[in-house]
């Protein structure tokens, strides 16, 4: 399933060169996931019951074209791989002239909350990686 989220480019996200700052797109990004989560009916407090969390292992961003103040943006999300313990998530940033603005491959591991050592994927949640 492929969630959107949509944001405005606030004045603290800008950097001294006027766009916005490499850092916020990781910022950007995670706000998109959570929707993803969220929408997916996978919040933390339902991975939590199911004993699990997930932590981010790996990113990969792709800056295409600058954003500035002001500017209206959509995060894209949406599960591309899925194997025993981890995952991947394509995320995609537009502006508002649908031109893409970044993109990033993030990959996540499944934890066991009491071990804090990798646990196979929850079948609600690769439900909703292979949905």
């Amino acid at each position: 399933m492929e969630v959107t989220l949509d944001i405005v480019v606030r004045s603290t996200e800008i950097d001294v060169n006027g766009h916005v700052n490499n850092a916020k797109y990781l910022e950007y990004f995670e706000w998109g996931r959570e929707e993803w989560y969220d929408q997916s009916g996978l919040s933390y407090d339902v991975l939590s019951a199911l004993g699990v969390q997930t932590v981010t292992v790996n990113i990969n961003i792709n800056y295409r074209k600058e954003c500035r103040q002001g500017d209206r943006l959509t995060i894209r999300s949406r599960p591309v791989k899925a194997g025993r313990t981890s995952f991947v998530l394509q995320q995609e940033l537009y502006n508002q002239a649908g031109e893409l603005c970044a993109d990033a491959q993030v990959t996540s591991v499944t934890i066991d909350i009491a071990s804090r050592t990798s646990h196979p994927i929850p079948e609600a949640l690769r439900n909703a990686l292979e949905g």
